[in-house]
């Protein structure tokens, strides 16, 4: 389970990162998903390996165009390259609305169906690795959390116990992973002797604007990563008021009292620079949210790329 942060800005885009979007992809790379989608997505995507023809589905946390002004770009795109499998988006449902309006006065004939399914009505749903529910925050508009969940979790083949019965590698093994016995030489081998028991499946949330983190309280219970926007630190984020955002500090003592694994923090304003020399920074940042989180801590930068292993572990990769 791997992610690609697109976009780690706020609000307008700098010469640095692009506004909202991350990129999670299926394990053993089979499809992706892409969870916000703000203007510039389609180029950022440019730059890794990402296909417009593996994307299983797009997810709108809000309607705020920093997360949703680039998907007509990106929907005529993939148009143009050849998509024909039919594309799900869930978000919520004024985005239908906006998206019809788009085609009709641009004229964008898409190749492909758009299934549509409204946020405001979503329970659960499954695609492919993952089932996926949603959960509503509090930001200026509805704005809404993803949480993915593995759905189906094999467990651990034991090897030695697999040669020693003689059992050649190949679907046989793949049989009994999956919980399935297994007839041999007319013999019959039970999955329980040869796998051992399933591991928790992986469990990521991926918020959307929102100022009260403890919200995410019932969608976090059980999971190894949250991706959570942090816009201000708290000393700015008292000065602009009541802007339905949240500071480092806000979700970092949530993240801290919930006992997360892993947390990345996004969605920064634009006035906070790489450069530590220069202040507001990121750096000043990064140090509040430090000082309430013990787990591991990550701030995005457009175009990191982690991976959450089998273990619920969260490391970053040098590619994308």
């Amino acid at each position: 389970m791997d992610l690609i942060f697109l976009g780690t800005s706020s609000g307008v885009p700098t010469k640095q990162r692009n506004v909202s979007g991350v990129a999670l992809t299926e394990p053993q790379g089979r499809g992706w998903f892409l969870i916000d989608c703000g203007e510039g997505t389609q180029h950022q995507l440019l730059h890794t390996r990402l296909s417009a023809a593996q994307l299983k589905a797009i997810l709108i946390t809000h309607v705020h165009g920093d997360h949703c002004y680039g998907l007509p770009g990106l929907l005529a795109s993939a148009a143009m390259s050849g998509r024909q499998a039919p594309l799900t988006i869930i978000a919520p449902a004024g985005i239908a609305e906006w998206l019809e309006a788009v085609q009709a006065h641009t004229a964008l004939a898409l190749p492909y169906a758009l299934d549509f399914v409204a946020t405001e009505t979503l329970d659960e749903i499954t695609i492919g690795a993952y089932r996926i529910q949603s959960t509503p925050l509090s930001h200026r508009v509805p704005s809404y959390a993803y949480q993915f969940t593995e759905h189906a979790v094999e467990g651990q083949l034991k090897v030695q116990a697999l040669k020693a019965a003689g059992i050649p590698a190949g679907p046989l093994w793949g049989q009994l992973q999956r919980g399935h016995d297994v007839q041999l030489n007319g013999q019959t081998y039970c999955s329980a002797d040869y796998v051992d028991a399933q591991r928790a499946p992986r469990q990521v949330v991926i918020a959307g604007d929102n100022d009260t983190p403890s919200l995410l309280t019932e969608a976090c219970r059980h999971a190894q990563l949250l991706i959570h926007e942090a816009t201000y630190t708290q000393d700015i984020a008292q000065k602009v008021g009541d802007v339905g955002h949240s500071d480092a500090a806000r979700v970092t003592q949530f993240a801290e009292q919930q006992g997360l694994p892993a947390l990345i923090l996004t969605h920064f304003s634009p006035r906070y620079h790489l450069d530590p020399r220069h202040s507001p920074s990121l750096s000043e940042l990064e140090a509040e949210a430090g000082a309430a989180y013990t787990g591991t801590l990550k701030l995005a930068q457009d175009f990191d790329h982690y991976h959450l292993d089998k273990n619920g572990q969260l490391t970053q990769k040098t590619e994308t």
